[in-house]
């Protein structure tokens, strides 16, 4: 099979032309700019494009299919080129499903923790030694690809994103998949950009739960799951919560088993992940016991350095139920010490006037709160400017810090006295390439 991926340097796509290089297929690709680690993945396998750039030259009739990335155009000379020589074009999600058509297919969704239960997953299975294909939004330590798709693997875990599929593919990715088993973490409204009312969010959680073939998990903690689970459906439910744990020098552990993650987010994350591998035949006491060495998806509440009286962590987190979930994680399980929590508004949804309205309260818990934003961000991602004040008044908090600035806000993280006192550093960005590292000594 010739492959060629327009946009191959994206973090999926890359991903996806190893998987394919793996598996036997002659992969070719194109982008307008690549970066590390992509570039240096791709480079290793001799996969990385001469030139940069699109080369509608390089579409031909020999190519058997053409694979369609979200950072490619419309109007992509590449995808022209494609249409007008009648070649097979596919979306992320429609390639992932063409080549697991013939497995049993595991969909994990869900506003929040579909990275961390996909990997828990992963992580059971691999130490089992149960052979799957998978595809997953983080790379995981032990895993050389986010994507492994193979001849003989009988199933497939797919992280399941609802966002867009591709430029010309306005499905969310997740109704691609057509689950015999599926997993719905929650539901809080996201991407505003492509579903404007909170009713049209849900909506695609709703065709999701309708597509399910045999079994869905789902957090009864969540209410709009609740709902959900209360229509007409024509597959089994197993409802999940926060199983019984207990707490002890900072050290979380469930039946008798301590665990290296915390916090209730990651122990209903868990619980998800343990019925489907009971669907899948892993008994409690084999989970359990490989679950225990599980140290988290990267970015997702990730230990960044500790000390002996202070600790950094990071974590993958915007919308504001997640922000106060993983706030009041750290509060929870490091009860002696202080938390400064910092979060950066980076994401379309956050950076919108309207929208930020949903953060009222979301930043409460911590003892010192912070949010930050970079004025040139809202402008790259052509939005109307917010200010200082609208941004305090948003989050409904007297004491909030608001910075613009990455210096300032790296100096006044460095003078803050830490004995006894934890950091939380939240976004999807980078706090424009900030060394959490070196926050504290």
């Amino acid at each position: 099979m010739k492959i060629h991926l327009i946009a191959i340097g994206g973090s999926a796509m890359h991903n996806m032309a190893l998987a394919l290089h793996h598996k036997g297929y002659a992969i070719s690709g194109s982008d307008d700019a690549i970066f590390s680690p992509s570039k240096d993945r791709l480079e290793k396998y001799g996969l990385l494009p001469s030139e940069m750039g699109w080369f509608p030259e390089k579409i031909t009739k020999n190519l058997d299919a053409i694979i369609l990335g979200m950072h490619a155009r419309i109007d992509n000379p590449e995808l022209e080129k494609a249409k007008e020589l009648n070649i097979p074009i596919f979306s992320y999600p429609e390639y992932i499903f063409e080549q697991c058509k013939n497995k049993k297919r595991i969909v994990i969704g869900g506003s929040h923790g579909k990275t961390s239960i996909t990997a828990m997953i992963l992580h059971v299975l691999q130490n089992l030694n149960i052979d799957c294909d998978y595809m997953v939004g983080a790379q995981l330590k032990g895993f050389d690809t986010m994507v492994k798709l193979t001849h003989d693997a009988p199933i497939i875990i797919l992280e399941g994103d609802e966002y867009l599929s591709s430029p010309i593919d306005r499905r969310p990715k997740f109704h691609l998949y057509q689950p015999h088993i599926a997993v719905l973490s929650g539901i809080a409204w996201d991407h505003i950009n492509v579903f404007p009312t909170f009713e049209m969010y849900v909506e695609q959680f709703r065709i999701f739960k309708n597509m399910v073939k045999d079994t869905l998990i789902y957090c009864s903690e969540d209410g709009e799951l609740n709902k959900l689970a209360q229509e007409d459906t024509n597959c089994k439910l197993i409802p999940y919560s926060t199983p019984e744990h207990k707490i002890n020098d900072g050290v979380t552990s469930v039946e008798g088993m301590a665990l290296l993650i915390f916090g209730n987010h990651n122990l209903q994350n868990l619980n998800a992940a343990k019925l489907v591998c009971n669907e899948l035949g892993v008994s409690d006491k084999d989970f359990y016991k490989q679950i225990a060495t599980f140290k988290g998806a990267s970015n997702r509440l990730e230990l960044v350095k500790k000390t002996k009286t202070s600790a950094i962590y990071k974590d993958f987190a915007h919308s504001p139920s997640k922000l106060k979930a993983t706030s009041s994680a750290m509060k929870k399980q490091f009860k002696n010490r202080k938390l400064v929590a910092c979060m950066e508004l980076h994401t379309f949804s956050s950076l919108n006037e309207e929208y930020l309205k949903q953060y009222k309260g979301c930043m409460d818990e911590p003892d010192t709160a912070i949010v930050y934003f970079s004025p040139e961000t809202i402008v790259h991602k052509k939005l109307e400017p917010i200010t200082k004040i609208q941004v305090k008044n948003a989050f409904g908090r007297g004491d909030l810090l608001v910075f613009t600035d990455s210096k300032k806000l790296e100096d006044y993280l460095k003078s803050l006295n830490w004995e006894n006192q934890n950091l939380l550093m939240m976004s999807s960005g980078t706090f424009e390439g900030m060394k959490l590292e070196n926050l504290i000594k």
